[in-house]
């Protein structure tokens, strides 16, 4: 494998550097822009993968990471935080409009983005990978170069105090692990308390023990391997709230995020809404709450009976998923759209290209830009009426879009 030396220009969607040389495009894994390096590469075609060896100009917007095991343990969990808190939020607009360009074929210009309140400890949720070593277990995150080997975590300079003081807690209580060679785990905070998702094992013959041993954790849930049914093993919560089903980890910046989309909702001043995605309905209550007809769509069987149960008539929760309910529930003034990484299902954006001059608008929260582009290119009957951007997740390359789509032909 060749040895060259690189000028680094921009950061790709995944964190790693991007520069070119005789035609090749090289992506390098822990550069900024503005640096030259040499890096070993490999690749076939017009694109190489490159091992950083060396730096041999520092960029200006380069930094000394403050966590050790980014460097030291070379962590997969952060990519950005060798640069600069500014131009992180540079590369990530970057990202946006180069995928929404390249990708989804709209021509836009990087979007308005909203720093995060905080840039640090701003995690309230932490999952971690588990393995034996010897008689106890070790629990840690895996190396951005090796995802088959993870390093024992010390801390997490991205994650809130609490998470990491359960974490430590729930590790001095290894003995009472389900019986498997590999776990994984989950705390998040929650206003009840550190809350802990187990995940894996066949059995689990210690689990009152393991209670017993982690007093500071309000609520425990069993997901034992092959078995998608999450059990409940107890909660001293008074409020119970679905803190196993998906909730944003930066709470403060998911507000924020929240009360725009509501803002840019009500300015339909619908009648009628679907927010599909819905997770535990908070942004379908609000709606709701302003005098629309909301239908919350969510397979997460938690989330969806915690929406139902604060939804009134005639709003209502369905649990189901998308692609499966959306056709029957069209048409709407709204559709919300709030997907996983993955990104929507092809039939579901098909429903909405069917039924565009149905519909008066639909809202696109992504926290993948090349899924959201990859959308966008499926629905040619809608316009990008505003796109924001939202860094939900600093030191990374992820980053949240607010898409706003009309229909080119106005609703009927």
């Amino acid at each position: 494998m060749a040895v060259i030396s690189v000028s680094i220009d921009s950061i790709a969607a995944g964190g790693d550097g991007v520069g070119r040389s005789n035609g090749l495009v090289i992506f390098v894994p822990r550069t900024a822009p503005g640096d030259v390096v040499t890096a070993q590469i490999s690749g076939k075609g017009h694109f190489a993968r490159g091992a950083l060896r060396n730096i041999v100009s520092s960029s200006s917007v380069r930094i000394d990471p403050p966590c050790p095991h980014y460097t030291r343990d070379n962590c997969g969990a952060c990519q950005l935080q060798h640069m600069t808190y500014e131009s992180q939020l540079a590369a990530k607009q970057m990202i946006i409009r180069d995928s929404l360009q390249r990708i989804g074929k709209r021509i836009v210009d990087a979007p308005p983005i909203e720093r995060s309140p905080k840039e640090w400890r701003y995690r309230t949720k932490l999952t971690l990978a588990m393995r034996r070593r010897g008689s106890r277990w070790i629990a840690g995150l895996h190396p951005y170069d090796d995802a088959s080997r993870i390093f024992p975590l010390t801390d997490c300079p991205i994650t809130d105090r609490r998470v990491v003081a359960a974490w430590r807690e729930i590790m001095e209580a290894d003995a009472y692990f389900p019986d498997a060679k590999e776990l994984r785990g989950s705390v998040r905070i929650t206003s009840g308390g550190p809350t802990f998702v187990m995940m894996g094992g066949q059995s689990w013959a210690a689990r009152d023990q393991f209670s017993a041993a982690v007093p500071s954790i309000s609520a425990v849930w069993w997901e034992p391997a092959d078995d998608k049914l999450r059990r409940l093993l107890y909660d001293k919560r008074q409020d119970r709230d679905p803190s196993a089903s998906f909730a944003q980890i930066n709470a403060e910046m998911a507000e924020i995020l929240r009360s725009y989309v509501l803002d840019r909702a009500r300015s339909y001043e619908p009648q009628t809404v679907i927010d599909a995605y819905a997770g535990a309905g908070h942004t379908a209550i609000s709606l709701s709450e302003s005098g629309s007809r909301v239908t919350a769509i969510e397979l997460d069987p938690d989330a969806s009976e915690w929406s139902a149960s604060r939804l009134t008539d005639p709003s209502r929760a369905i649990r189901a998923r998308v692609e499966d309910a959306l056709p029957g529930l069209l048409p709407a003034d709204l559709v919300i759209l709030n997907p996983p990484r993955a990104g929507l299902d092809s039939r579901v954006t098909a429903t909405l290209e069917a039924e565009a001059g149905h519909v008066r608008g639909v809202i696109y929260v992504s926290c993948n830009p090349a899924t959201l582009a990859r959308d966008l290119s499926r629905l040619p009957s809608y316009r990008i009426e505003s796109l924001h951007a939202f860094d939900m997740f600093p030191q990374t390359a992820h980053v949240e879009t607010v898409c706003e789509l009309r229909p080119e032909v106005a609703a009927t």
